[in-house]
C-alpha cells in the first residue's frame, strides 16, 4: 500500500475485513489491481461492491485475487495455472512477450514483502 497507487485496492480490503489476514504469515502471491486498474471499471461497480451488503461478493472477488505461496513470474512463466484463496483458478500466459493472468496483463511484477510477493495487474 506503501506504493501509493494502490488506494482503491486498501479500501476494498479494509471493507472486506482482509487486511489482517493478509498481513499474516503467508506467504501469499497477490495480483493487486491499481488505482487505473479499478478506474477501467464500468462507473459505479467499486461503489456498489463496497456496501455493506456485498460484503461477501468482494470478499471472493478480492481472494481470487490471492494465491497461496510466494509464485514469482518466472515460476509463473512455466504454469499453466494457481490456484486462488477463493477457491477458484488463475491461468498464466505470455502476450506480446508479456506475463499475463487470465488475459490480463501484468505490468510490475516481483515486488517483495515481509510475507509474499505482489504482481500488480491493469
Amino acid at each position: 500500500m506503501a506504493a501509493g497507487n494502490f488506494g482503491t485496492l486498501a479500501t476494498a480490503l479494509k471493507t472486506a475485513g482482509l487486511v489482517e489476514a493478509l498481513k499474516g504469515k503467508g506467504p501469499f502471491t497477490v495480483f493487486a489491481p491499481s488505482d487505473a486498474a479499478f478506474a477501467k471499471l464500468p462507473k459505479g461497480t467499486v461503489a456498489e461492491l463496497l456496501k455493506p451488503e456485498n460484503r461477501e461478493q468482494l470478499t471472493a472477488i478480492l481472494t481470487y485475487h490471492v494465491v497461496p505461496g510466494r509464485v514469482f513470474a518466472r515460476e509463473a512463466f512455466g504454469a499453466a495455472e494457481a490456484a486462488t484463496l477463493q477457491g477458484g483458478l488463475l491461468r498464466f500466459d505470455v502476450a506480446d512477450g508479456r506475463l499475463t493472468v487470465n488475459d490480463t496483463k501484468i505490468v510490475g511484477s516481483d515486488i517483495q514483502t515481509a510475507n509474499g510477493v505482489i504482481h500488480v495487474i491493469d
